[in-house]
């Protein structure tokens, strides 16, 4: 070959070369377009590894091509991922704000950083995916009771390749989404508040000495409309003269400073949302409420979206209990669908009722209460030393650990290890006549309770930890009768003796779960205290970058 030839040859080699380059995944020779995906699998550590995003996985399904490689497809990508601040996650931990960019410079470094590029708004797409399914926030980070295992993936995959291809990413968002209509409805509420925080804020109520009542005239009357109307209600300013400087303040509805009717019953509904007593009168805990920053309540609604998303895979239509802690409400939903609702006491901020996943093993009849080690050492044994009448004074036995009664005489009560303390059955026993019991490692259970007048209170975080339910007895029937058993309660409850267990020949799942906003019956939102004080660290951990 003379030297003529091998430059002719080298040029051709060269411009193949060249034009092997620019030839885009989609038209290039499928072994070298999986060759090189492969290759960036591996390199990003995609292959063999446990536990993370299926990535792999979506490409095998694909048959190994690549699916961000047109401008339209990652737009979409980059649209669908801002849409995740609806559920209060932040579409920068998917790269929603740097996929555009990276898009176009991959485009111009060849088929190896167009691989990688790919891979990288695959496991955007998937990591957004898992988080809507999940919960962006590992719960036992922030929860140290919490006690299920994170459910595993649900969706899909196939069903959001397809989606993919159609360009239709909202389509496989809402295959991860929780589909429940509580989510839905936290959603809309946070969209409705993020609009609020957008209006600026409307003058605070002041401080005051006597409450805003019914039949008032203030010009603390004028504010509270003003914020109510912040908080959307209407019709509450349509004469107001400083909203409508042409309209005077006597046209249709009156003086904005007189208390009437119709600002009661808007008051009443701001109560009722905000767990405060529903009695049309603007006291102090109300006046605090309606002075709350709208951005707060957004930061509350992002947080019980997130709960929301941890809790998603559990609720389903399946009979079963779940106990609201910071709603103070216990529902029971029963084989036939029908929906039973009970008040609750729950655990004090010193003594909190822990979040529990368990299942309803058996009932208590007749209960006496084996008192727990804190509440012995914290309550009990102080009242003993200062009293040597008070274990009498209410029907308490000393045992030993192997159950033997002593002598409540023989014990040393500065030092009385090795002792246990025993309120008998009765009718001022803490536990009242029925206990419904599940396993836990907290020792936590359902219960009556001989403090009826509890549960006419608007907060009740007053317990030692265990939850008291009112009505419990019909509740208790109601698990007899759903599962099966021959029993009745009011026979085993005239039976006579103590601490009687009857076993359900069917569990049903119960959840003990922490919500401080969630929808109510009438599907509006409600905010509740944070009696625990969980928000601000689970805030903290939304906000963190992935």
């Amino acid at each position: 070959m003379n030297e003529m030839q091998s430059l002719r040859q080298w040029a051709i080699g060269a411009a193949l070369g060249l034009a092997l380059s620019q030839i885009p995944f989609g038209i290039m020779p499928a072994h070298a377009a999986n060759e090189l995906l492969q290759q960036a699998l591996t390199q990003q550590g995609q292959i063999g590894s446990q536990g993370q995003l299926p990535v792999e996985e979506f490409y095998q399904l694909r048959n190994e091509t690549l699916a961000w490689q047109s401008e339209s497809a990652v737009e979409a990508l980059v649209a669908a991922l801002n849409t995740l601040e609806s559920d209060g996650l932040n579409p920068a931990d998917y790269r929603a704000d740097r996929l555009m960019s990276a898009f176009q410079n991959s485009q111009n470094a060849g088929e190896s950083a167009q691989a990688a590029f790919d891979i990288q708004a695959t496991q955007a797409l998937l990591l957004a995916l898992d988080h809507l399914e999940r919960g962006k926030v590992n719960p036992r980070d922030v929860e140290p009771s919490w006690d299920v295992a994170r459910p595993e993936r649900h969706y899909s995959l196939l069903r959001v390749t397809h989606a993919v291809d159609d360009q239709d990413l909202e389509r496989a968002f809402s295959l991860a989404r929780p589909a429940s209509s509580e989510y839905q409805q936290l959603r809309e509420a946070l969209s409705q508040y993020r609009h609020i925080a957008t209006l600026g804020s409307a003058p605070y109520l002041g401080a005051r000495e006597k409450s805003l009542r019914p039949g008032d005239v203030d010009d603390d009357v004028t504010t509270l409309r003003q914020r109510l109307t912040l908080w959307g209600e209407t019709g509450l300013l349509t004469a107001d003269s400083s909203a409508y400087p042409m309209i005077g303040v006597q046209v249709a509805g009156g003086d904005k400073r007189t208390f009437d009717a119709e600002l009661e019953a808007a008051v009443k509904r701001f109560q009722r949302r905000h767990q405060l007593k529903e009695d049309g009168v603007v006291g102090e805990q109300t006046r605090l409420a309606l002075n709350a920053p709208a951005t707060s309540r957004v930061d509350q609604l992002r947080v019980n979206l997130e709960r929301a998303r941890w809790i998603g895979p559990t609720q389903s239509s399946e009979p079963r209990v779940w106990v609201d802690i910071a709603g103070y409400q216990l529902h029971y939903i029963r084989p036939n669908g029908q929906q039973w609702n009970a008040r609750v006491v729950v655990g004090s901020s010193r003594r909190e009722t822990p979040i529990i996943h368990s299942s309803i093993s058996h009932l208590t009849i007749n209960p006496s209460w084996t008192i727990p080690p804190t509440i012995m050492r914290e309550d009990v044994l102080p009242r003993v030393r200062q009293n040597a009448d008070y274990l009498a004074q209410h029907n308490m036995q000393v045992i030993n650990m192997s159950g033997a009664q002593l002598d409540p005489a023989e014990v040393d009560w500065q030092r009385p290890g090795g002792i246990m303390l025993r309120q008998v059955a009765g009718s001022s026993n803490p536990l009242g006549r029925v206990v419904v019991r599940f396993p836990n490692n907290d020792m936590i259970y359902l219960h009556d309770t001989p403090a009826q007048g509890l549960f006419r209170r608007n907060q009740r975080a007053l317990s030692s930890g265990c939850v008291r339910v009112e009505g419990v007895r019909e509740f208790a029937q109601m698990l007899l009768q759903d599962s099966g058993s021959r029993y009745q309660l009011s026979t085993l409850l005239n039976s006579g003796g103590s601490d009687r267990n009857v076993n359900l020949p069917q569990r049903i799942p119960v959840a003990l779960h922490y919500l401080t906003a969630w929808p109510n019956a009438q599907g509006e939102v409600e905010f509740r205290s944070d009696i625990y004080r969980r928000d601000a660290s689970l805030l903290a951990a939304l906000q963190r970058a992935v």
